[in-house]
């Protein structure tokens, strides 16, 4: 039986659900034309093959959560926009770690440059922004805050913190805590940003004396 007013767009959607219950290894364009009860050859006049879809779904997770990425930061500034940030991240991943996994996925230069993957990226610098950092340690800040958020979700989804005290949510606060305090020392250690020139002058003076 054919179903009527399938489209790459109703397909991705499918086929990101389909991640989620599954697992996103598990996802194949014959996995989704079972899904559909129809044919495998009537998808391919949508998806050129498994990988396409997969590419397909991985674009369509790094847009959504860039949105709620974004919806969560709207108006916050520092440590609230790092834990916003944070949270976000994690809540999605819990609730869609299909999708999760899909935004993991290694993209071709071209496609990542032309992804949502570039609004993570932004969204990281603009929060890290207010800390007061520069280069290099704005970008060695955010593959921290990114390997530091995806190792614990990924231990949490993997069932890593459920045995012992205290409970996952506790430590995932103090994290982020920790990072906070990190992020605004390394801020706070810039050579421009220890003592304002006149006061750096006037210890100078004092020494002399």
């Amino acid at each position: 039986m054919v179903r009527a007013g399938l489209t790459p767009e109703r397909l991705t959607l499918a086929g990101a659900e389909l991640a989620d219950e599954v697992g996103f290894d598990q996802v194949t364009v014959s996995a989704l034309a079972r899904r559909f009860d129809v044919k495998v050859a009537s998808l391919y006049s949508h998806l050129k093959n498994s990988q396409d879809l997969r590419t397909r779904i991985a674009l369509f997770a790094l847009e959504e959560l860039a949105d709620r990425v974004a919806e969560a930061l709207a108006g916050r500034a520092g440590k609230d926009a790092l834990a916003a940030f944070a949270d976000a991240y994690r809540d999605y991943a819990r609730e869609h770690p299909g999708r999760y996994a899909a935004a993991r996925l290694r993209l071709d230069p071209e496609t990542a440059a032309a992804s949502a993957g570039v609004r993570h990226a932004q969204m990281t610098r603009a929060i890290l922004r207010g800390y007061d950092l520069t280069e290099p340690d704005q970008t060695h800040a955010v593959r921290m805050l990114g390997s530091v958020f995806h190792g614990y979700v990924s231990l949490e989804l993997a069932g890593g913190f459920e045995h012992s005290a205290p409970g996952a949510q506790e430590s995932w606060a103090w994290i982020v805590d920790s990072l906070d305090t990190l992020l605004r020392n390394r801020g706070a250690r810039r050579p421009d940003a220890a003592a304002p020139p006149e006061a750096i002058a006037h210890a100078g003076n004092r020494h002399a004396r």
